[in-house]
């Protein structure tokens, strides 16, 4: 299989983006957005897909995460589509039954190139320290729309909202390890369209 890596570059009016992906790495992540907890999920995301990745972002925090958060999910992925090409040879779907302490997670996806998210994760309060929880849902957005991925996230159980988040992103690290693997009975692209 080729390598499979990918660069972006991002500059808006809000923000100010780095990001290197190698999917096919050992789960070493860098990141340094100004958002110390969106830090620790993307960290924890990378960990557990065996993704290797660095951002930076640098954006209008004196605000609120916002746009940092959501632009960081829009260039994941736009790295994740160009590091994936054509998709030939992959599983092409994921998914992950996580448990982190008294959370419960639920997490399917499908690197169908159809953008789509169901969340369905009711988030305990409205902040995680200094992070608002409902960002964890617009990454995810940010995430499919640039990276063609449907992705369905099921929040079973929660009580602590840090627990809670965790959970969800380490189980789409799970599901992503799972989808992008290579699979060595897949000689073409995983489609009866013969596309993705």
């Amino acid at each position: 299989m080729p390598k499979r890596t990918a660069t972006i570059s991002r500059k808006t009016a809000e923000t100010a983006i780095e990001l290197r992906l190698d999917l096919d790495g050992s789960g070493t992540v860098t990141a340094s957005t100004g958002v110390g907890f969106f830090d620790h999920m993307l960290t924890l995301l990378g960990r557990h897909a065996l993704f290797d990745f660095s951002v930076t972002a640098e954006g209008d925090t004196d605000v609120d995460a916002h746009h940092t958060v959501e632009d960081v999910g829009i260039c994941l992925g736009l790295a994740l589509a160009q590091a994936l090409g054509d998709k030939r040879g992959i599983v092409r779907y994921g998914h992950m039954l996580l448990p982190m302490d008294e959370a419960l997670a639920q997490v399917a996806l499908d690197l169908s190139g159809r953008a789509h998210l169901e969340w369905h994760a009711a988030i305990p309060g409205e902040k995680c320290g200094e992070f608002d929880t409902c960002l964890g849902r617009e990454f995810m957005r940010a995430l499919c729309q640039n990276g063609g991925i449907n992705l369905h996230v099921d929040l079973l159980r929660a009580g602590d909202p840090h627990h809670a988040l965790e959970a969800v992103f380490k189980g789409v690290g799970r599901a992503l390890r799972m989808a992008t693997a290579a699979d060595p009975r897949e000689k073409g692209v995983p489609s009866s369209k013969g596309v993705l």
